[in-house]
């Protein structure tokens, strides 16, 4: 099968966290996630931000599990009152949820490494929904789990980075999408703007976007440009629309720059 003809497989990613949404914490997982899928063929579609709130997490849960092939949550799996991602996604797939003695004794055996007393707060991240398969975490040790298509993970970006490894085998990609750019310098985006449109028309299957960029020199000054960013599953027309973005910049009078 042609690449540009595979399945487009997608995916969303919903951040819990009341302290996303007060920007207390900057988000890295989205950005990790999406790094880490692309290569597999799996393209982020769409990303929430939810409260710790737990009608918040079971609708967008629902929600967005039927809309693409793969969710993926994170934050709200921790030991404190406040962590209840677990008991969240286990209302959304309507099954029980208890601590599992596999998770307990994941969690007993590193707690043991450390020396850390086992509380029964701790406990809490052995809370696993019934049904669901568990994702290793080796930098902390409690793991997260996998209901379904939805896969929740730690909100701390070094733990959920961790947790990734163990999600590549269980994913079934599609065709990977490429991406290629042309940079001009000192091209507005209103010059080329018409010309983008109609190309975006003539290949209405390439992604094509246009990014301005302003830095700032030394000297006070402002360099300036626009970036063209052409991302696709097939080759041959993403080759076919660089070439002739290229040739809309030369002809417009500024010096392509091909990455």
């Amino acid at each position: 099968m042609d690449m540009g003809e595979m399945q487009q497989v997608t995916a969303a990613v919903l951040l819990i966290g009341d302290e996303v949404l007060s920007g207390r914490t900057q988000d890295k997982n989205l950005q990790q996630i999406a790094q880490f899928l692309a290569p597999l063929g799996v393209n982020v579609v769409e990303c929430r931000v939810v409260p710790d709130i737990e009608t918040e997490i079971v609708d967008a849960v629902n929600t967005l599990r039927q809309k693409v092939d793969y969710l993926f949550t994170t934050g709200g799996i921790g030991p404190t009152h406040d962590d209840i991602t677990a008991d969240s996604i286990a209302r959304a797939f309507g099954v029980g949820i208890d601590v599992r003695a596999d998770a307990l004794e994941i969690i007993e055996h590193w707690y043991e490494k450390t020396g850390t007393p086992l509380t029964e707060t701790r406990k809490r991240m052995a809370r696993i929904p019934d049904g669901a398969s568990l994702i290793e975490n080796p930098v902390t040790g409690a793991p997260g789990f996998q209901t379904g298509n939805v896969f929740t993970l730690a909100g701390v970006p070094k733990i959920a980075r961790g947790m990734l490894e163990d999600i590549a085998h269980r994913i079934e990609g599609g065709a990977v999408t490429q991406s290629r750019s042309v940079k001009g310098e000192g091209l507005r985006e209103g010059d080329i703007a018409v010309q983008l449109g109609e190309l975006q028309i003539d290949y209405p299957d390439v992604s094509i976007g246009s990014y301005p960029y302003f830095l700032e020199l030394q000297d006070g000054k402002l360099r300036r440009g626009t970036q063209l960013v052409v991302r696709s599953t097939d080759d041959g027309k993403l080759d076919e629309v660089i070439t002739k973005i290229t040739a809309l910049v030369s002809e417009l009078g500024h010096e392509p720059e091909l990455a």
